[in-house]
């Protein structure tokens, strides 16, 4: 063998072609958004397949998988905004509950008769047709909420104030992390509990499975708290309370592989997004420091097979006079980044959810400056 052959021979052994770029396919649901502050995913009229869900200005209303009709559930249940959305089976008839927050006044901590709701929406035969709102207690800045499994057969509706009440600037009474008991008639009077007050400005939550019931993930101004239900109440994981202490979170997303890693946004509407590895502070990587208010993350596995896939999103220009949503792969131990949408939407918040059953979760996104409702194909 002549040494020209040789040495195309030991190119094409140690030549490593780069990844194509992930293939998405975006398509405009509702172009007449007013805010879309939070999304949630879940089958509404119990024909198994998943829609849409979005807590938007003054309206609360779903989208049907399918033909992607929008239907209001509640018209104007506050004076002020609406802010958050939780939908999921709890009860196993193949259709969601439905939790929603409102009276966003973030700038008011005390009264709250002019910040925060909780409600609870009574489904009606027609699932199209108007829902009926039942009050349940509330404190002010109500921001978050999640249906989280305590135990078999016993969901939980966790709910996280911005601010502790009477708070000051990040400052003063810690944030009552509050915890719902569904009773049997949903009407009636809801059981409810404060479950953490070790953290004085908070922004979200993640839900991650833990044998038979899920800890609950709370990112904040302090870091990361991990509540775990046991002996008959929520408390701090017996693994240890502060996943990462001493740094604040604005989003933060929990591997759904085997593998344990952690991805977060920093700080609160930040401009970093970084990857704990071990979900572990001392092996913390940065990825980016380019976004300008970061405020919607996701983190499966959607190209390929392996590691999860990073998927980011923010909602104002940044430097380069950029905003939207990208994803990032781990490509031979790196991460490699690629625009999923570049200008196209002011992500306020995004879900991943397989919608159409092809067994490859999609990227689901609502815009706030752009005012917008899109779904992104996966097509890997």
């Amino acid at each position: 063998m002549n040494s020209y052959l040789l040495i195309l021979l030991i190119a094409f052994i140690f030549y490593s072609p780069a990844q194509d770029a992930p293939k998405f396919e975006s398509q405009v649901i509702d172009s007449k958004v007013e805010i879309g502050y939070g999304l949630a995913i879940g089958d509404v009229d119990g024909d198994r397949r998943p829609d849409i869900l979005l807590a938007d200005k003054k309206q609360f209303v779903w989208y049907r998988n399918g033909d992607w009709k929008r239907f209001v559930m509640v018209d104007n249940l506050t004076s002020a905004d609406n802010v958050c959305i939780a939908a999921r089976d709890i009860n196993g008839d193949g259709k969601v509950e439905i939790a929603v927050g409102a009276q966003w006044n973030p700038g008011e901590t005390s009264d709250t008769t002019k910040s925060g709701s909780v409600h609870y929406l009574i489904r009606p035969t027609d699932p199209t047709q108007k829902w009926t709102p039942v009050k349940l207690y509330h404190e002010p800045t109500i921001h978050r909420m999640r249906w989280v499994k305590a135990a078999e057969n016993n969901y939980h509706l966790i709910v996280v104030p911005l601010h502790g009440k009477g708070n000051k600037n990040g400052e003063g009474t810690p944030v009552n992390v509050l915890a719902y008991e569904v009773p049997k008639n949903p009407r009636s009077t809801w059981k409810h509990a404060a479950i953490d007050q070790s953290m004085h400005l908070t922004h979200n939550l993640d839900v991650v499975e833990n044998g038979k019931s899920e800890l609950i993930y709370v990112g904040g101004k302090e870091g990361i708290k991990v509540l775990a239900f046991e002996n008959g109440k929520w408390s701090p994981a017996s693994n240890g309370a502060w996943l990462v202490q001493g740094e604040p979170f604005g989003e933060l997303r929990v591997a759904t592989t085997s593998k344990k890693a952690l991805v977060g946004i920093q700080p609160m509407h930040g401009n970093q997004l970084v990857v704990y590895p071990e979900m572990e502070k001392k092996g913390r990587i940065v990825l980016t420091v380019g976004m300008n208010q970061g405020h919607a993350l996701g983190y499966d596995q959607l190209v390929g097979a392996g590691d999860d896939d990073i998927v980011v999103g923010w909602r104002e220009p940044d430097k380069q006079n950029k905003f939207g949503i990208k994803i990032y792969t781990l490509q031979n131990d790196k991460w490699k980044d690629y625009w999923i949408d570049d200008n196209g939407i002011a992500c306020e918040d995004l879900q991943l959810a397989d919608l159409d059953g092809d067994g490859k979760k999609d990227i689901i996104a609502a815009g706030r400056a752009t005012h917008n409702l899109k779904v992104y194909w996966n097509k890997n």
